[in-house]
């Protein structure tokens, strides 16, 4: 008997690199994951609404290129979610580290190596830039 191929959901949009941009985004795929049936106020969908939220704060702040959009894409395969936000910016590559104890930044990639299954940067093939992806395995 033929092995079944688990569907693929797949969710991509565009969004200015601001921080109007990047609370859309986290409220849009907070919304696409009740669509695919991880309910909003469940465990799966609170915590890649938080590491989008990290990810896209992260492509605003550290990533953004003036006049340069960043890209977000979410999948579903299987029993993995997998979050990729791309921006423009190669050179600014992310790099968890300690935090200054008093400072009010500096803890979102904790955040997404705490919060995450697996996480990782990829460098853009097609032009300049790169995607910061990270997976989550849903229950």
């Amino acid at each position: 008997m033929p092995q079944r191929i688990a569907p693929v959901q797949e969710f991509a949009l565009r969004f200015t690199s601001t921080p109007r941009g990047a609370r859309l985004a986290r409220r849009l795929i907070s919304h696409r994951l009740n669509d695919w049936g991880h309910p909003y106020t469940s465990a799966t969908n609170e915590t890649v609404t938080l590491i989008t939220a990290e990810l896209t704060a992260n492509a605003v702040r550290h990533g953004h290129v003036p006049g340069r959009d960043f890209h977000l894409r979410l999948t579903q395969a299987g029993g993995t979610l997998r979050i990729e936000v791309t921006d423009t910016r190669a050179e600014k590559l992310p790099a968890p580290g300690a935090p200054d104890p008093d400072g009010e930044s500096g803890r979102g990639l904790l955040l997404v190596e705490a919060l995450a299954d697996d996480w990782g940067v990829t460098p853009r093939t097609t032009a300049p830039g790169k995607t910061v992806w990270a997976e989550v395995y849903a229950a």
